[in-house]
């Protein structure tokens, strides 16, 4: 070690002055913005936690299905949803119990299946009955006639050699489609509500084959 020294005589060294050390200011905006940074930052992890939680099998609308159609397996499809429990949706586990039901709306393919859209009521009114009327293919107004389509029955004239008086020709009876069938034999069998006071008149002209299905407004 070297001391510096003038003439013989030791020179006291220059003493460095202390560092000081400048203590940082927090700024409160800052901390709070750290805190609830921190804050959404539980919140998003806890929300992701409980949409795994949440994640379950429903069922969803494969197809569509008109107002008033019986559900089959065909018509539903199960699949896996984040969050749906909010909708209320019907568990896939639960198909059994909603085939067979009708439609009370209209289901749209794509959309989850829910008890609201479905009833055990008949699409019959009050004051109507339901009438089964049999059709050769060319006598049906569509291609497929739906639950809800409102048709209306037009009584035609009497071509058969009896002198007797036609009676009800050109008469019109309002009625509402409830369900269809296509038997063995190829005819069609359409299922009909209509005013319990028309049932006579349209029951006796469907024994004459003297009545005409016409469509006026699709379900």
């Amino acid at each position: 070690m070297s001391v510096a020294t003038r003439n013989g005589i030791p020179l006291d060294a220059p003493v460095a002055p202390p560092k000081v050390v400048r203590q940082r200011r927090i700024r409160p905006g800052l901390l709070g913005l750290a805190v609830l940074l921190i804050a959404l930052g539980g919140l998003g992890a806890t929300f992701a936690v409980t949409s795994v939680r949440s994640t379950g099998s429903y069922l969803a609308v494969a197809r569509p299905v008109e107002v008033g159609r019986q559900l089959t397996a065909d018509d539903l499809v199960p699949v896996r949803v984040s969050g749906g429990r909010e909708l209320q949706p019907v568990r896939a586990d639960r198909i059994k119990e909603v085939l067979g039901r009708r439609a009370a709306v209209r289901l749209t393919p794509g959309t989850l299946l829910t008890p609201a859209q479905l009833t055990d009521a008949p699409l019959l009114g009050p004051g109507q009955q339901q009438l089964a009327l049999g059709l050769e293919p060319s006598q049906v107004p569509a291609r497929k006639l739906h639950p809800g389509d409102k048709v209306l029955l037009v009584s035609t004239p009497d071509t058969s050699a009896s002198t007797e008086t036609t009676r009800g020709g050109g008469t019109r009876f309002e009625a509402t489609v409830i369900d269809t069938a296509t038997p063995e034999n190829d005819d069609v069998v359409v299922y009909l509500a209509l005013a319990v006071r028309d049932v006579p008149a349209v029951v006796a002209l469907a024994a004459g084959d003297r009545i005409a299905l016409v469509l006026t407004e699709a379900a």
